[in-house]
């Protein structure tokens, strides 16, 4: 993990120290709400349908199990006991009361924290691979260059109010397991014929009331170059980016408008922030500035390039069989594995992860995981370095503490944003609806039978559950002030199991509330009957298109009106 520097550590307190006195100010009238505002907001705190919510960055996923502890703590001492894990690798807190936000700002700056520029039109945190590091198929580690990214942007001058939120997520291996496809700026590392690392650039994509898929711009941009073309895009961004309205003020209109007169303005732009480099000095990456990033990236204590003495796989069976099937992953490593914490499980929102299972995880990992985490894009935990003698000790303990669901990839293991229940902008509740799913498929054999498919749930068109990339993605919409659901089906994430990035398809009108289980069903079953072989779900959809599956899922809404 990323080693704070003694500069690291000023920056964030200094900024703790800031937001304490902006917040007295406030509170005290002499700092009105609307010039308070958008401080907090680029802190990360929110105000929500209830009460305040803070968004806490997890750079990368990267969470240490210090770190997870001070959450802890937070979620213990100044909330309801319990937070929350997003697809953008952030943790939020939904019940802070905003006169103790300061208090909480300090607590995360102990163990190098903060909520800085999780909120606002600014570059968001960013995201990456949770594998990184670990994977079998990585071409290039992607986290010093996020690290690198990460210190970049954060409060950028120039880039601190864009016409609106920009995020970048970033990958280094072969499987795209990051969405970058559906980021304003998706980077793809790769290394070219002789061996030098690049990026692959794509711009413009991103979820809301238009889904659109990134475009490639650059196919192989020298790693040096990154953060002087990345200004270039955001620079022509802020210029010409709409400001008059906020459902139009996303990069993706802009590329999607103009196309290639887009890209030839970055281009342009480009050209003469090189041109204007004439000593070097204009960010172009110096390599000892990377090398000295890439030193806090190195093994962990106790964990060596020539691996362990391999200890699976050897004969499993009953629940700790399947549990190796489906929550430990292959490592680049010989005798480790990387293992899922699942935060799925009947009668807990998925991504929502309590006081208790904090500590509980933190300690697993300091006994297992040489005390490094990986927050995940799916609303998970991740152990990266779990040595394959430990797997059955980790499993037993993993069972013990919650975490040990033999669920992920399958139905149940959904992203599912908080909804109406929490948010403001959200028109329908997800967890509720996340939870009458979890009980109808509460069979693991089913699931089993039913294999691989992902599920997403968003609450409102803004799309923080990203329902436009799962194989069955759920919008809750709002119809005369009545919560209704709305179903796509074929959406990808760029994943293998999923295949290139697409926006899923509408199969008919919205279903009540207590219909959208029912709905599910319908669905699942016309896959089961189309299917062939061990056919998976996304792969039947895309072979028989999503008409077939119109009928039996309509019928449920034919039915409840008959009943009614």
């Amino acid at each position: 993990m990323y080693r704070y520097t003694d500069f690291d550590r000023l920056f964030v307190r200094q900024r703790a120290a800031q937001y304490r006195d902006q917040l007295e100010r406030n509170l005290a009238g002499k700092l009105g709400e609307d010039e308070f505002r958008p401080l907090r907001l680029q802190n990360g705190w929110y105000i929500q349908r209830h009460a305040p919510m803070a968004r806490i960055a997890v750079p990368y996923g990267a969470l240490g199990s210090n770190q997870l502890r001070q959450l802890a703590r937070i979620a213990h001492e100044f909330d309801r006991g319990y937070a929350h894990f997003t697809t953008r690798q952030n943790c939020q807190f939904n019940w802070i009361p905003l006169a103790r936000s300061a208090d909480v700002m300090d607590l995360l700056a102990e163990v190098d924290m903060h909520g800085i520029q999780t909120s606002g039109n600014c570059i968001r945190n960013i995201t990456s691979d949770a594998l990184a590091g670990v994977a079998p198929d990585e071409i290039v580690d992607p986290r010093p260059y996020c690290e690198l990214l990460r210190q970049w942007s954060t409060l950028h001058p120039e880039f601190a109010f864009l016409p609106r939120k920009f995020k970048i997520a970033v990958s280094g291996a072969a499987e795209d397991r990051a969405a970058i496809a559906w980021h304003d700026i998706g980077l793809q590392l790769a290394k070219n014929e002789r061996g030098e690392v690049g990026f692959k650039v794509l711009v413009g994509g991103g979820m809301g009331r238009t889904p659109v898929i990134a475009t490639v711009i650059r196919e192989f941009l020298p790693w040096q170059e990154i953060l002087l073309f990345i200004e270039a895009i955001v620079r022509v961004y802020n210029r010409y980016g709409r400001r008059d309205n906020a459902y139009k003020a996303r990069i993706k209109i802009l590329v999607k408008a103009e196309g290639q007169k887009f890209i030839d303005a970055v281009g342009t732009e480009f050209a003469r922030i090189l041109a204007d480099d004439v000593d070097g000095a204009a960010h172009r990456i110096p390599a000892a500035e990377l090398e000295r990033v890439k030193a806090s990236f190195v093994l962990p204590q106790g964990v060596s390039e020539a691996g362990a003495a391999p200890a699976w796989p050897k004969q499993a069976s009953g629940a700790f069989a399947r549990w190796l099937q489906r929550n430990v992953h292959a490592h680049r490593l010989v005798g480790y594995r990387a293992v899922t914490l699942s935060l799925k499980r009947a009668g807990q929102p998925p991504g929502d992860v309590t006081t208790a299972q904090m500590e509980a995880a933190a300690a697993l990992a300091d006994r297992h995981s040489a005390g490094e985490l990986r927050v995940t894009h799916d609303q998970n935990l991740l152990l990266p370095w779990v040595r394959e003698s430990e797997l059955e000790a980790l499993w037993h303990a993993a069972k013990d503490a919650g975490f040990a669901t033999p669920n992920i990839g399958l139905l149940t293991d959904m992203i599912a944003c908080p909804g109406g229940d929490f948010c403001g902008l959200a028109n329908a509740r997800s967890i509720p609806v996340a939870a009458q799913i979890t009980e109808r498929f509460a069979d693991l054999d089913e699931q089993d039978d039913i294999g691989d498919i992902d599920l997403h749930i968003s609450g409102c068109i803004n799309s923080c559950g990203h329902h436009h990339s799962g194989h069955i993605g759920i919008l809750g919409v709002d119809k005369d002030g009545s919560e209704w659901y709305q179903l796509t089906l074929g959406g990808a994430d760029g994943s293998t199991l999923s295949g290139a990035s697409v926006p899923g398809k509408v199969i008919g009108p919205s279903f009540a509330a207590d219909e959208v289980a029912d709905a599910i069903e319908a669905v699942i079953e016309t896959y089961k009957a189309h299917r062939t072989g061990s056919e998976r779900f996304i792969d039947t959809v895309r072979r028989i298109g999503i008409e077939p599956f119109k009928g039996p899922a309509n019928a449920v809404r034919r039915a409840t009106a008959l009943a009614a």
